[in-house]
């Protein structure tokens, strides 16, 4: 039978190895306090960490870093943040993706301020009490940020644990097996810059391709790798193939340069985001009323954008109105109020292919 666990000294030594090799290969990130400032004592913002953890979810490093710089420039704390107006944040958020956590963010920012009076709870239970935190979220700020013997445990951790102790269960129903794997290993000192120090591990070496096992930290107690099977874990179960829904976009522009955009219902998909006024989006054939009277251009190109569940294909309609034509559907915005860059993605590609068409077509 395969021994599917580190030995026992390797075991217990795990942790005091990882946080070694984390002193000497940090990501510098700019919501962290570099190792050596932790081991000094100086602890991270728990703001800059709540607000890099929402921004992670299902979202890279690579694509946060701006984010995080323009929201903690314009709302450098909590307080800021929740004195914000709705509509700015979102759209500054827009491009970002999974539109509920701006929503979340602001609530749980006005929270904190009216409940908490401007500061965190320390401990992941009181974390949890706070709005769009959940349970992974409240773990890891408990950890990083208050130094809580919290277990942190993401898509890069759960990597790591499938490999180093040989878990061929597959996920998502391997979950509760890799949480205790590593449950066991949480240290009680320094366990946020052990938690940052496992994410970064899979992050950098423990990659789910070509995983650089000649120069991990962990090399000699992974039974993956002595088995010869760490390139193949973790295993995941097949996911089914995505449904394609259709809809129609439609994109006007008034004589003066205003362009005609509705902010979308607060519940549901792109919630709270500015898009252009349209049908449903449906698996069948979409039906949608326009938004004004005109005479409606169908471009030949669709916009194409694909959400966690499904495919997206838009049908684009454009027209030009006059300059007094007022808005049954959303308002208009005038060229100097509207920023293209405050359109979630798919709403940015729909505009994308319409800008030019105005110049070829009306």
């Amino acid at each position: 039978m395969r021994d599917a666990s580190p030995d026992r000294e390797g075991a217990e030594a795990l942790p005091a190895r990882l946080l070694g090799w984390y002193d000497r290969h940090a990501r510098a990130l700019p919501w962290r306090v570099p190792p050596e400032e932790s081991r000094a004592g100086v602890r991270p913002d728990p703001y800059r960490i709540w607000l890099s953890e929402v921004m992670l979810q299902q979202t890279t490093v690579a694509a946060v870093k701006d984010y995080f710089h323009r929201f903690t420039t314009r709302w450098p704390t909590v307080a800021a943040l929740a004195a914000a107006e709705d509509g700015e944040v979102m759209g500054e958020w827009a491009g970002l993706g999974y539109y509920a956590r701006a929503r979340n963010l602001l609530k749980c920012a006005r929270a904190v301020v009216a409940d908490h009076g401007g500061a965190f709870p320390d401990t992941r239970e009181g974390l949890l009490t706070l709005p769009g935190i959940g349970p992974y979220t409240a773990s890891a700020i408990a950890s990083i940020a208050f130094g809580r013997a919290e277990t942190v445990v993401d898509g890069n951790v759960e990597r790591v644990m499938a490999r180093l102790h040989d878990i061929h269960t597959p996920l998502p129903a391997a979950k509760p097996e890799l949480t205790a794997a590593a449950a066991a290993l949480t240290p009680a000192e320094r366990p946020g810059d052990y938690a940052q120090a496992v994410m970064d591990l899979g992050a950098t070496i423990c990659t789910p391709r070509n995983p650089a096992c000649g120069i991990c930290p962990w090399r000699e107690p992974c039974v993956a790798r002595a088995a010869g099977t760490a390139a193949d874990l973790p295993r995941k179960t097949p996911k089914k193939a995505q449904p394609v829904r259709r809809g129609i976009a439609f994109v006007t522009r008034r004589a003066d340069g205003a362009w005609l955009l509705e902010r979308r219902p607060d519940r549901g998909l792109l919630g709270g985001m500015l898009g252009w006024p349209g049908s449903d989006w449906t698996e069948g054939a979409p039906v949608a009323i326009p938004p004004v009277a005109a005479d409606w251009v169908v471009l030949e190109a669709e916009a194409r954008h694909t959400f966690t569940h499904f495919h997206l294909l838009l049908e684009i309609r454009i027209a030009t109105v006059p300059q007094n034509t007022p808005a049954q559907v959303g308002e208009f915005l005038d060229m100097a109020a509207f920023r293209p860059s405050d359109l979630p993605t798919v709403m940015r590609k729909v505009f994308d292919l319409a800008r030019p068409a105005f110049e070829t077509v009306m």
